[in-house]
């Protein structure tokens, strides 16, 4: 077995210089140019092609796009890749079409049953309203905000996440990502109780979600009345004691945001403990790709996970501004966009039905979105490039126009 595993990490040490090789010969900004340029032309194409409302989430198994309705929790993050888009070219009409899918998802600001109204609201109105300052973005933030706070369980601390399955009160680990919204939202409309409900949710994760090495559980279920913890799962992961690669990336990514918006120290430690489990583990591949779950044991065979690398990347970019020895987290996420700029991961202009990545993974175990493309990893990799080039002081609009 450890002979096999040699083998296997070898092989994919090679694939990683490989990739590395084919993005950054030449000029050194080649691979970014290479991937915007890409991610511009696949997002116009999209936009042209798709139906507001009826947002591309994924391709099913046989060939045909998956569509996110309006109620689906992805919905967002088309819009939201479009905005992203506009920043990164400076094209007119793709800020026209942000625009025209943003307004499409309105009545998402009624929706009650579901925490993910921030990446549905956040992502889309969010980015809307950050870039234009237009008014029109406002009201439905704050009421999308509104109805995310009402899940708020003061005796257990924590945003319930969903209103189905087997659980009393359950709190997934993607819910930190939704804390952004609150945050915002809570100085934004002036309502303190948002933004310090946000807080002592990320408090409360960080006391019940994660095991001594920093990875996390997926769900963890409460008791309403006494706020204890009945139960820890990893719905989505091999198994409940596993570390569920996008898992990790919510964690990663939401405490290092909450220390972004509260400036309270223990939360960029949680962060930087999260990174080093992620960076330093045993599974990660040689091009930092993760495999869906850290824990699999048929390395060999099991897809790997752009969306949780995309979302890596983009929250290491935001922890190397927050630290003193920031460049470590700076030169890790930069390989991870190098790899995800190559031909191995990065479609083709006018293939993959207009998505802008390859190879992640929804619900491995459900049968769900399995080596396919997801709108959420085309979201933050965006994110991650916009992030990377206003680091590096790069005009990515001068520098897609040479």
């Amino acid at each position: 077995m450890k002979t096999l595993l040699s083998t296997f990490a070898a092989a994919i040490a090679l694939m990683g210089s490989v990739n590395s090789m084919a993005v950054t010969k030449g000029n050194g900004d080649d691979w970014l140019k290479k991937s915007t340029k890409t991610a511009v032309y696949q997002l116009t194409k999209a936009a042209q092609t798709y139906t507001p409302g009826m947002n591309p989430r994924s391709i099913n198994p046989d060939g045909t796009v998956r569509l996110a309705p309006l109620r689906d929790w992805t919905t967002g993050f088309f819009a939201g890749s479009l905005w992203y888009g506009y920043e990164l070219s400076g094209d007119q009409n793709m800020a026209t079409e942000a625009k025209r899918f943003t307004l499409a998802l309105d009545s998402i600001q009624y929706v009650k049953d579901t925490h993910d109204l921030g990446f549905m609201l956040y992502c889309s109105y969010g980015n809307a309203w950050r870039i234009t300052r237009d008014k029109i973005y406002l009201k439905p933030l704050e009421n999308g905000a509104a109805n995310l706070y009402a899940r708020f369980n003061k005796k257990a601390g924590v945003i319930r996440s969903w209103d189905f399955g087997h659980w009393q009160y359950p709190v997934i680990i993607d819910n930190m990502m939704n804390l952004e919204y609150l945050y915002w939202a809570g100085k934004e409309f002036n309502k303190p109780e948002w933004f310090n409900a946000a807080k002592t949710h990320a408090v409360t994760t960080m006391k019940n979600h994660f095991r001594k090495d920093y990875s996390s559980y997926h769900v963890i279920s409460y008791d309403t009345l006494s706020g204890k913890v009945l139960q820890r799962e990893t719905h989505q992961g091999l198994t409940n004691e596993s570390a569920w690669a996008r898992g990790q990336a919510w964690g990663l990514y939401g405490y290092t945001m909450s220390y972004k918006d509260t400036k309270d120290k223990k939360f960029v430690e949680q962060a930087e403990h999260i990174a080093a489990f992620i960076m330093n583990h045993p599974a990660m591949p040689a091009d930092k790709i993760p495999l869906w779950d850290f824990d699999v044991h048929n390395r060999d065979r099991s897809p790997r996970d752009a969306s949780a690398a995309a979302v890596i990347a983009s929250a290491l970019l935001d922890l190397s501004t927050q630290v003193k020895d920031g460049q470590k987290y700076f030169k890790y996420a930069e390989d991870i966009l190098k790899t995800l700029s190559s031909d191995e991961y990065l479609a083709k202009p006018g293939e993959n039905k207009f998505f802008i990545l390859k190879h992640s993974v929804g619900a491995l175990l459900y049968n769900s979105e399995i080596d396919t493309p997801l709108n959420y990893a085309d979201y933050y990799f965006l994110e991650a490039l916009k992030r990377y080039a206003a680091l590096k002081k790069i005009d990515l609009k001068t520098l897609n126009q040479s």
